[in-house]
């Protein structure tokens, strides 16, 4: 993400932002929502003298509109952002108008901007400096290659084979071969993970055919292999060591600390009416908030009201692992200082 920032009256006015991917979508997904004002260049339909001889092909040309935000809906698999709105600055004020907003489309917005949404605007922009890091599950036999987008772990790709003890199954060799060819085309780090010593081997495999992929790739043990090996690897800081985007291991650490203190009985707070109590006693240290919430002007008013009293603000992907855990809990908790009778 690139971003041009002018200057905020009271947290109130204009930034430009200018997405490069389908991270960036997903950011703008929570930092546009109803009531924003958008301004973009868009292709809209200009009625011209032979149109009205031929009108079932009207002109189309750039018009720079402003558009009054109604409802925003994020395209995960064709990498697209879909704004509707009604036109309230440009030609056909008060129609209806969406923007289609992908890679590279430039966008406008002014509205009050929040303290969260600075700082997802602040990551966004520190990410897109870095390649995608990948992490490779692997044990025997089994392989699964996951991206790490900013809103969590996104599968790419799995390969399988048999043990080699029956006939025509693939040797751990052509396992690997395979394997290898999947990760000669990435450009970023590749964290290569797993229980036992598969992994190692792998690893002094990809050394003779691949030096080069192997220089920038990680070894780590964790207990399994897919989605919950990955959710290891994260919660061990292995992102951290790799790159500055510290949200996604932020999110494992922190609800790893709110189910330990539900465990042991420590201070917490979850639901909206045990975190607003909480806020109104001062005692809310750190509120955990599900991204899908941030629309929500009675979420949105705890959040105001928490930063009032120093708390810290941790968002959470609805994308990710424990996101979804704190959705269960009611999609709001808080670590608190001391408890709330």
């Amino acid at each position: 993400m690139k971003a041009e920032q002018g200057e905020l009256q009271r947290s109130y006015g204009e930034i430009r932002l200018f997405p490069e991917s389908l991270d960036d979508l997903w950011h703008l997904s929570h930092l546009v929502g109803p009531g924003d004002l958008v301004f973009a260049t868009t292709l809209r339909s200009v009625e011209t003298p032979s149109d009205r001889i031929r009108p079932e092909k009207p002109e189309k040309r750039p018009v720079r509109l402003g558009i009054r935000v109604e409802k925003v809906e994020f395209h995960k698999f064709a990498m697209r952002l879909r704004i509707h709105g009604v036109i309230e600055q440009g030609p056909e004020t008060g129609s209806h108008h969406t923007l289609n907003v992908e890679p590279g489309y430039e966008i406008s917005v002014i509205k009050r901007w929040r303290q969260v949404d600075l700082e997802r605007i602040d990551r966004a922009v520190r990410a897109s400096v870095f390649d995608a890091v990948h992490i490779l599950t692997i044990e025997e036999g089994d392989a699964e290659l996951f991206r790490i987008r900013q809103f969590g772990p996104e599968g790419v790709l799995s390969v399988s084979a048999g043990s080699g003890k029956e006939s025509g199954m693939d040797s751990r060799q052509d396992f690997f071969e395979r394997v290898a060819s999947h990760l000669s085309v990435l450009t970023g780090p590749v964290v290569i993970a797993g229980p036992g010593f598969v992994k190692d081997d792998f690893m002094k495999f990809l050394r003779g055919i691949l030096p080069g992929i192997a220089g920038r790739c990680l070894v780590v043990e964790t207990r399994r292999i897919g989605p919950g090996a990955v959710q290891e690897v994260i919660g061990q800081g292995i992102l951290e060591k790799i790159h500055e985007d510290l949200q996604l291991g932020n999110e494992v650490r922190n609800m790893n600390e709110l189910l330990g203190r539900i465990g042991k009985g420590l201070p917490v707070a979850y639901g909206r009416a045990e975190v607003q109590r909480a806020i109104d006693y001062g005692a809310c240290e750190r509120l955990l908030v599900l991204d899908s919430l941030l629309r929500d002007e009675g979420i949105v008013h705890l959040i105001d009201r928490a930063e009032l009293i120093n708390a810290g603000i941790v968002v959470f992907s609805s994308e990710f692992e424990p996101g979804r855990q704190l959705d269960g809990l009611g999609g709001i908790a808080a670590l608190l200082r001391y408890a709330v009778g």
